[in-house]
């Protein structure tokens, strides 16, 4: 059985940061005694050289350096790294090159060093524009600060750029979550990336929980941002992105599209179709610094082949995150499963009302956005066809 090769990505993981938030539950690290950046750049290529039999000819079609915070490395260091990747594997001519960076970091000499180095997109740190609910969310930069760095970004030959922004905070209020959020829209970033807090295990927060809002208060705020975000000309394309018309960032939608992507650096996570085999294979690289940089052990710290049972699952979650129509013969050109193999689970949803479904494509309905879960939980353990 061969599979289509998706379109392939590339994410790059940096590790560090100047402080670790109480919500955060990605894989990062507090800086404590310098930042080894030339050496973990060369681990970093050498990661990528050892995983370039995956890409199959591909031209790698957009590039996210996330974290931590990518922007503690210097604008010669990320120069540095993306020269390697681009000696290493072809980039398409519009390659969408995305570094996330947090307000406390920005520096007008170093932002435009990263845009000199190929950084064509900025996702910006931002969360709030509140003081008070910055620190409580134990952010090292002021409300200032982020108000700078988006102007800052707004002047540079940029193709577009993030704001992170959070609502749902300790005690927040749905008037202080519009204000921030207006704050934002006031800023005119391309792209919106508008999510609620969660508690995450094996965080701060987790063992020292903030009171969040009350549901009702929780559902408020979502309903009068999203009306507000629409009003403004942003369009939600994903669960949490809203975006300018073209400005969706196309590494996400890559992700969300059950394209391929590699992943290097320190617990980084990748998939990859191998077309001959027609098999699809998730990676995940050693997680700590001190061990992905042993060199007497490989970067890859596990490799697992998606089963037949868990492809369904596997590809509704992703596409069903999107807003957009799902093509119909994706899921077999992309998974190797006959689409009758979804025929119950799809059957049921639409019964459900929580999809909807012609010849040509799949649709999540306004009501099956609002219960993906409910709606994903039904493509579980789908028997094969």
């Amino acid at each position: 059985m061969s599979l289509t090769l998706p379109p392939l990505s590339l994410y790059i993981h940096i590790p560090w940061c100047i402080q670790k938030c109480p919500y955060c539950d990605f894989n990062s690290h507090a800086v404590k005694q310098g930042i080894p950046e030339q050496a973990y750049i060369s681990h970093l290529l050498d990661d990528l050289q050892q995983d370039l039999h995956w890409v199959q000819g591909r031209e790698v079609q957009s590039i996210f350096i996330g974290g931590g915070t990518p922007s503690v490395f210097s604008a010669e260091g990320i120069a540095h790294l993306l020269a390697g990747v681009r000696q290493r594997a072809a980039l398409s001519a519009d390659c969408e090159i995305t570094l996330e960076a947090n307000p406390g970091t920005f520096e007008a000499e170093r932002f435009a060093g990263y845009v000199a180095a190929g950084v064509n997109r900025f996702s910006i740190g931002v969360q709030s524009f509140s003081n008070p609910e910055l620190q409580a969310l134990g952010r090292i930069h002021s409300s200032n600060e982020a108000i700078q760095a988006a102007q800052l970004a707004a002047t540079l030959p940029l193709r577009s750029f993030n704001l992170d922004l959070m609502h749902g905070l300790p005690g927040q209020s749905v008037e202080q979550a519009m204000a921030d959020l207006k704050q934002a829209i006031a800023l005119a970033p391309p792209h919106l990336s508008w999510y609620q807090l969660t508690i995450e295990p094996n965080t701060a927060f987790a063992s020292r929980p903030p009171v969040l809002p009350e549901d009702d208060l929780l559902w408020a705020i979502q309903e009068q941002g999203h009306e507000l975000l629409l009003a403004n000309g942003y369009q939600q394309y994903e669960t949490s992105a809203y975006a300018k018309t073209g400005q969706q960032c196309q590494h996400n939608l890559n992700y969300w599209r059950f394209g391929d992507y590699l992943g290097i650096g320190c617990g980084a996570h990748g998939k990859v179709t191998l077309s001959e085999s027609g098999s699809i294979l998730r990676t995940s690289k050693v997680k700590h610094p001190k061990g992905y940089m042993d060199l007497t052990r490989p970067y890859l710290d596990e490799q697992r082949q998606l089963d037949d049972s868990d492809l369904p699952f596997e590809f509704f979650m992703n596409r069903f995150r999107l807003l957009e129509p799902c093509p119909v013969q994706e899921f077999s050109a992309y998974t190797g499963l006959s689409e009758a193999s979804t025929q119950p689970a799809i059957q049921k949803a639409i019964k459900l009302g929580l999809l909807h479904h012609d010849n040509q494509h799949w649709q999540v309905s306004p009501l099956g956005s609002r219960y993906l879960n409910d709606l994903l939980t039904l493509f579980l353990d789908e028997p094969e066809a």
